[in-house]
């Protein structure tokens, strides 16, 4: 149900965004030609004024009322009859171009009915102080004596550069469509290593889980004999045995329950606890692991109560102290600190380990990460401990936080909020 959810959304997105692109190239086309049709209307215009002041002062009026004629997108001639100078064409061109607010450059040739040819042709450019003349090649048109013809070469370029707005528009689209699609794969590949990472984890700790059982059962039978129990160097190699097999199954289950919280969040059931008590209680089952550990509570206050799972939460604290005193080289010594202040309530674990750098230290929660160091080698574990604990927190809205101490070890500080 959540993958067709999923495809879905993805497909609903990807159909929005293109119709969006598409609704973006069809306004861009009608935009050009809008434009088109509005350069081609000032043309027009332009160019009647330039023919009503060739027939200014002379003995006749024009003879047609309309003489500008569109030959093509960029191609216009003026039926002018009437004899006129190149020179006063120019300047009327010129002139009347600038007053229609026409940027473009343009070339014009005049027909000579004595040579029968297009002649004094001159390319206009609008965008270079120095202009060399040169003779333009116009095709003749038939029925006509007296008249000149206006070209745009760079109509096109022209026009595109007017609209910037729109081609950017539209590449901004194209660039969006490209990131969510390449998004969507990058999502869809991460969500199948996931799976696949998931899938292995969970037939990997199964397999493991079955002989170990094995392991357990046997070794714990094993103990109990007579033999064994009369002879100490067999007895100690039997309980190494299933204190190590013990270990190896509480690794597996922490692999386990992450594995799960990955696919579905942990279920909290909340109830209003005392912490001092469950505290205390952790530190006496570390201490039964680590007998040489000094741990110590400093509270102002044994009655320090919240809302939380009380299994969740053990696990928390015994995950911190027992983080604090793998990575501890000399004598274990932990603090914890229990204040409120301005309605939060905070635990700090203070130990003496090594510590760990200033660049590492924030990546200390992430999951299955391990700090290369000095007791790297020597402390066994998958790098989820701390992961198991940033995810408790985040699921009750607490604050974690690491810090190095000033002289040795590292302080890792829960912000609860707390209401008396």
């Amino acid at each position: 149900m959540k993958i067709n959810r999923l495809n879905s959304i993805i497909l609903l997105g990807l159909i929005a965004i293109i119709s969006i692109l598409v609704a973006q190239l069809l306004w861009t086309k009608e935009a050009f030609t809008l434009e088109q049709k509005k350069l081609s209307q000032k043309a027009h215009i332009a160019l009647l004024e330039v023919a009503r002041k060739l027939y200014e002062g002379k003995d006749h009026e024009p003879s047609c009322q309309n003489p500008v004629r569109k030959v093509s997108n960029d191609y216009y001639i003026v039926n002018i009859d009437n004899e006129f100078e190149p020179d006063i064409l120019e300047f009327y061109l010129r002139s009347e171009f600038k007053k229609m607010n026409i940027t473009t450059d343009f070339e014009y040739a005049m027909y000579n009915c004595q040579s029968d040819e297009m002649v004094y042709g001159n390319y206009i450019s609008l965008s270079q102080k120095a202009k060399a003349k040169k003779t333009v090649t116009f095709p003749k048109h038939k029925n006509l004596v007296y008249y000149f013809a206006v070209r745009f070469p760079n109509e096109t370029t022209y026009l595109f550069s007017s609209m910037r707005f729109w081609f950017v528009l539209s590449t901004a689209l194209i660039l969006i469509l490209l990131i969510y699609v390449y998004s969507i794969f990058k999502l869809l590949q991460q969500k199948k290593y996931s799976e696949l990472q998931r899938d292995f984890i969970n037939n990997m700790t199964h397999e493991f889980k079955t002989p170990l059982s094995s392991i357990l059962i046997a070794s714990k039978y094993l103990i109990e004999q007579n033999p064994i129990k009369e002879d100490k160097k067999l007895h100690t190699y039997t309980d190494i045995i299933i204190n190590q097999s013990n270990k190896l199954n509480n690794h597996i289950e922490k692999i386990l329950n992450i594995a799960k919280s990955d696919y579905a969040p942990l279920e909290l059931k909340k109830e209003t606890v005392l912490i001092v008590p469950i505290i205390e209680e952790t530190i006496q089952n570390i201490q039964l692991k680590y007998p040489d550990a000094f741990i110590n509570i400093e509270t102002d206050s044994d009655q320090y109560q919240i809302e939380t799972d009380s299994f969740h939460f053990a696990n928390l604290v015994y995950n911190l102290l027992d983080n604090a005193v793998k990575y501890s080289v000399e004598k274990p010594e932990i603090i914890i600190h229990i204040t409120t202040t301005n309605q939060v309530l905070k635990l700090a674990f203070k130990d003496n380990g090594i510590g760990i750098s200033s660049k590492n230290i924030s990546f200390i929660f992430d999951k299955f990460y391990r700090a290369q160091n000095e007791k790297s080698n020597e402390v066994n574990g998958f790098g989820l401990g701390l992961y198991y604990v940033k995810e408790i927190c985040t699921l009750q809205n607490w604050k974690i936080k690491a810090e190095n101490n000033t002289e040795s070890g590292i302080t890792v500080t829960l912000s609860i909020p707390y209401k008396k």
